[in-house]
């Protein structure tokens, strides 16, 4: 539980690569997120080319730190032969966080950028990566060794909770 307390958005980074095992512990992170009906409609590009890294940057007003992070994930969706498509957003989610606390546990940062259901970013994406038509851009994960560290909020809200008994 500790990974879901501490992890908090990082965008700045240390120039510094991160391991691939590390990369690799992420990637099994995120296909280990549940699906419904075990679709699993994901696919992971990881990008580590500085002059991709640096035109991912510019697919939206809130990715600046892309070009500065050793590594960024970008989260697409596979459209095509899936027994629940109206879930795929939920899946990409769920997979999504568990990417986030996969960083945090590896003594990283990250943060998540949504480029789904914004038809302008997907687009730019499937331009720089080459997407396969069948694939689309939910995310991107830019992550590496934090240069600094947000502090820790507790978020917990309790007049947001309601109980029905």
């Amino acid at each position: 539980m500790d990974a879901i307390f501490t992890r908090t958005s990082v965008r700045s980074y240390e120039e510094k690569a991160v391991e691939p095992e590390k990369i690799d512990k992420i990637l099994r992170a995120a296909m280990a997120a549940p699906s419904a009906m075990n679709q699993r409609p994901w696919e992971f590009y990881v990008v580590t080319d500085k002059k991709v890294l640096q035109e991912l940057s510019k697919v939206s007003p809130y990715a600046g730190m892309v070009d500065k992070a050793p590594v960024a994930l970008v989260l697409c969706n596979r459209r095509e032969n899936l027994p629940v498509p109206e879930l795929i957003n939920v899946d990409m989610a769920i997979a999504t966080e568990n990417v986030l606390l996969e960083i945090v546990a590896q003594g990283l940062g990250g943060v998540m950028l949504g480029i789904a259901p914004f038809a302008d970013r997907m687009e730019k994406i499937a331009r720089i990566l080459d997407l396969p038509v069948e694939l689309e851009a939910f995310t991107i994960v830019p992550f590496g060794y934090p240069a600094k560290r947000n502090p820790q909020q507790d978020r917990y809200e309790e007049d947001r909770v309601h109980y029905v008994k």
